[in-house]
C-alpha cells in the first residue's frame, strides 16, 4: 500500500551557492524508490526544505535515510526530521500517490 508522507531539513548553504542543487541531489537519490515534490527556501546562509514524497508504507524509512544521505553527502545538515504532511498540501499528496 502507498502512502504520502513528509520530511523536512535545514541545511547550511554557502553564499552563491545553486540553491536548486540539494533538491536535485535528493531526486537522484530518491527516484529509484519514490516519487517527491521538494520546496526550498533560503534564509541567509540556510537551507529549509521540506519533501513531499509516495511510496510503499514498507520503504518509508528507506526513502527518509536516502533524502538524509543525499543531503549529507555534500552539505552540513543542522537539523532533518520526518514531518506530517498538512492540510494544504494534500493536493500535490494525492497526485504524488496517483503518479
Amino acid at each position: 500500500m502507498r502512502s504520502a508522507f513528509a520530511h523536512t531539513a535545514e541545511l547550511d548553504l554557502a553564499p552563491g551557492s545553486d540553491e536548486t542543487a540539494p533538491g536535485a541531489a535528493i531526486d537522484l537519490e530518491v527516484r529509484p524508490v519514490a516519487v517527491l515534490h521538494t520546496e526550498a527556501g533560503r534564509c541567509g546562509d540556510r537551507m529549509r526544505l521540506r519533501v513531499l514524497f509516495a511510496c510503499d508504507v514498507d520503504l518509508e524509512d528507506e526513502v527518509r535515510r536516502r533524502i538524509d544521505l543525499a543531503l549529507a553527502s555534500r552539505w552540513s545538515v543542522r537539523d532533518a526530521l520526518p514531518g506530517a504532511v498538512r492540510e494544504c498540501e494534500r493536493a500535490e499528496a494525492e497526485r504524488l500517490l496517483n503518479a
